[in-house]
Parts: structure tokens; C-alpha cells; sequence
């Protein structure tokens, strides 16, 4: 990744601010991680990472949550930093801030590295809102029902790669993942998210963000 040249964001409108906050807040308390904060021109980019292989050779995919914002300014920056940091820079803003400061210390995360392709992707359909919460609610009972209340890290990965590695009826090969990833991310309201394939990439695409999902080969999507 490049090195940061600029040192603050300034956003077109302070609801992106606002919205950003959102999107942490909501990541953060999925996985207390970091967040890739990738800015070129006017448009800011963030990652956060939903799943992820925990072990080797474990079944969970990985997926990615990403939000665009306009910037009022023209940025270059790609750098990764703990969602900690973000908030507590956000946290001292107010209603009608517009400015976020880039932590100075940076993090380094395998997942950051993992460049999801912008270009080349085909549409494969829709899927309404509906189902991906229902799947996502569903898988999060599973895992709740299968992970004693007192677990070690192994078992608990388990769980959740045989969960949300399992294709979401219907679309049997994007991982049932996706699902939880747009409903933690507050992605989904009541329409439906467009699907796109890109080789062993997917995404999920609506109104509130995207979801990037990277798989392991597999055959199309059966719509």
C-alpha cells in the first residue's frame, strides 16, 4: 500500500460523517479490528472485514464490508488503522463536523492485502432484502445453538466457517456469510441487493454498501 499523504479527510456533507460513524460503530462490534481507509480524489473508500480464515485451512471465506463516501477535497491515502482509533476520533467531532483526522499509527492486517477486483464484474440477478435477513438471522441462531457457553477459539471457528461457509439457498455458491455480513452492517432495508461475480469474488450491492466476498472456485450462481 502507499504511504499516507494526506493527513485529514474532509467530507462533502457532514451526514457522511455521520454515516461513517455508523459504519464503524456497527463493525466494531463484530470484530474489534481495523478498518482500510482508502481515498483517491474526491471519493473515500472503507474496508472492514467481517470473516476471515482464522486457521489454516479453514472453510470461512473472506468477507469484506466496504462504504463510499464523497470527499470535498481531493485525497490520496491508503492506509489501515484500528477502528478504535477512528471512533475515538469521531467520537470528539460534532454535528456539523466535516473533518476526520488519519490515526498516525497504522496496523497491519492480512485481510488489507487482499484487493477485491474494480472492474469485470458480471451481474448474476437480485436477491431480496427479506432473505438475506432471514438467512442471517438463521445462521446466527445456528451458531448460538452449537457453541457451548463456554468455548475455545478452535470450536467457535468451526461453527462459524460450517455456518457461513455454506451457500445461501438459492445461490448456492455465495457463502451464507454475505447474508450476515450486509444484515450486522445495517446494508439491508426492504428492497434487494444486486449480485455480481467477478472469478472467485462476489459481491452485494445496495442503497447502504457493498459486500465483498472472496471464495474459492467453484461454478456459477444458481439463480
Amino acid at each position: 500500500m502507499t504511504d499516507v499523504l494526506t493527513q485529514s479527510f474532509r467530507f462533502a456533507d457532514p451526514r457522511d460523517l455521520a454515516d461513517l460513524r455508523t459504519f464503524v460503530t456497527r463493525a466494531k462490534s463484530i470484530d474489534d479490528g481495523a478498518i482500510r481507509l482508502q481515498a483517491s480524489g474526491r471519493v473515500l473508500a472503507a474496508y472492514v472485514c467481517v470473516l476471515r480464515p482464522r486457521i489454516l485451512g479453514e472453510s470461512t471465506p473472506t468477507i469484506l464490508g466496504l462504504r463510499t463516501m464523497a470527499l470535498a477535497e481531493q485525497a490520496q491515502a491508503d492506509v489501515t488503522v484500528t477502528l478504535a482509533s477512528v471512533m475515538d476520533r469521531l467520537a470528539r467531532s460534532g454535528d456539523g463536523d466535516v473533518d476526520l483526522p488519519i490515526p498516525p499509527s497504522t496496523v497491519s492486517e492480512s485481510w488489507a492485502g487482499v484487493g477485491a477486483p474494480r472492474a469485470g464484474w458480471e451481474p448474476q440477478g437480485s436477491i431480496p432484502d427479506a432473505d438475506l435477513r432471514s438467512a442471517a438471522e438463521a445462521g446466527i441462531a445456528e451458531v448460538a445453538g452449537v457453541v457451548p457457553a463456554v468455548a475455545g477459539a478452535a470450536v467457535i471457528n468451526t461453527a462459524r466457517a460450517a455456518v457461513w461457509g455454506r451457500g445461501m439457498p438459492g445461490a448456492e455458491d455465495l457463502p451464507s456469510g454475505a447474508a450476515f455480513a450486509a444484515f450486522a452492517l445495517g446494508f439491508l432495508a426492504d428492497g434487494e441487493q444486486q449480485v455480481y461475480r467477478n472469478g472467485r469474488w462476489f459481491r452485494l450491492s445496495g442503497p447502504r454498501g457493498h459486500v465483498l466476498v472472496r471464495t474459492g472456485a467453484g461454478l456459477g450462481l444458481g439463480f
